[in-house]
């Protein structure tokens, strides 16, 4: 999955918002000096006192403003300026760790799998800086059972604003024993104003339970929609039944129908058992068939007596045809963030 890679807030100075900017060579390190739009070239006085220098920002504040990076963003930043290039030398290192990770991880490349390998080449990474080791070692802590460790690293990747960690970390607040639903609420909203869909589909959901300060079924919703126009499933499942029923939306057939098709064709087995219903009371009987087909193979077992029903109203040639529509079925893409 590709990640964004926005920089965290730091302390360091302010940028220049002049428009025009120029660098000026000074021991390798790349120097940019802003000046004034004006016809007059000489050097304005206060010009050095505004001069802003990128790359005697702290080794330390560059570390942490990179920490989200993936391998192509490093590499950008690494041919910044030498200061850059240095600063990150960490990251470019943990990327390795992170690559060898995930082959024992997964068992590619020519290597079996192995959770307590890929977790050491993870933690690894992980000490070097990068958010992305962070999050892996905490899922393999995950399936390891020992989900205290996992929730620490989420969290460490959630403070350093890896959006991947804030919503896992969101997620297993609210596994917790006890849960805790405030601090849940509040690391998946950080996560869903960047556009992370997983985040923004749980937000809704967390609303939608009640949990958190500002609970309310208009503020679900509204997650609800912008995580299935980000193309997350289950929340075009969701987004659909809100407009059925006017919960949080306004009431509109038209709407929910088309979210419910949208789920369905990216293999939602429930929304397939609600559609086909809907197709079938609509009198569309070969497409009804088709997706209560669909939705059985995936366990739905209600939409068999109906499907049945539906069959035995059919010519032979019918029945075959709307079978073979059943079986050269596929299910469109979906976002990658499940």
């Amino acid at each position: 999955m590709k990640r964004a890679t926005r920089p965290c807030c730091t302390d360091g100075p302010a940028r220049s918002t002049s428009p025009t900017a120029r660098p000026s060579e000074s021991d390798g390190r790349a120097r940019f000096t802003s000046f004034p739009f004006t016809k007059n070239k000489q050097q304005n006085p206060l010009q050095n006192h505004n001069e802003e220098d990128f790359s005697q920002l702290p080794y330390d504040v560059l570390l942490r403003i990179s920490a989200t990076f993936n391998l192509p963003n490093i590499r950008s930043a690494s041919l910044v300026c030498k200061s850059w290039c240095q600063a990150i030398k960490p990251l470019r290192e943990s990327m390795v760790c992170l690559k060898w990770g995930k082959r024992y991880k997964h068992g590619r490349s020519g290597v079996k799998r192995n959770l307590s390998k890929a977790l050491d080449y993870f933690l690894q990474g992980a000490a070097l800086g990068s958010t992305l080791a962070m999050v892996d070692a905490g899922l393999v802590y995950w399936e390891m059972g020992r989900r205290e460790k996992g929730m620490n690293l989420y969290r460490k990747a959630a403070e350093l604003c890896d959006p991947v960690g804030q919503c896992n970390l969101g997620i297993s607040l609210l596994q917790a024993n006890p849960p805790d639903p405030e601090e849940a609420v509040k690391w998946l909203y950080k996560a869903s104003v960047t556009g992370h869909v997983r985040a923004q589909y749980q937000l809704a959901l967390s609303l939608h339970k009640r949990h958190g300060p500002n609970s309310n079924l208009q503020e679900a919703a509204k997650w609800y929609v912008k995580a299935a126009e980000g193309g997350y499933v289950r929340a075009m499942y969701n987004t659909a039944l809100c407009y059925s029923v006017g919960e949080g939306l306004m009431q509109s057939h038209k709407l929910a129908k088309k979210w419910m098709k949208r789920a369905a064709d990216r293999g939602h087995s429930k929304a397939q058992l609600e559609h086909g219903m809907c197709l079938f009371s609509e009198g569309e009987t070969m497409q009804a068939v088709v997706y209560l087909e669909l939705a059985s193979r995936a366990g739905e077992v209600t939409a068999n007596p109906v499907k049945n029903v539906i069959l035995q109203g059919l010519s032979a040639s019918r029945q075959d045809h709307a079978m073979f529509l059943a079986n050269s079925w596929l299910a469109l893409p979906s976002s990658s963030s499940h």
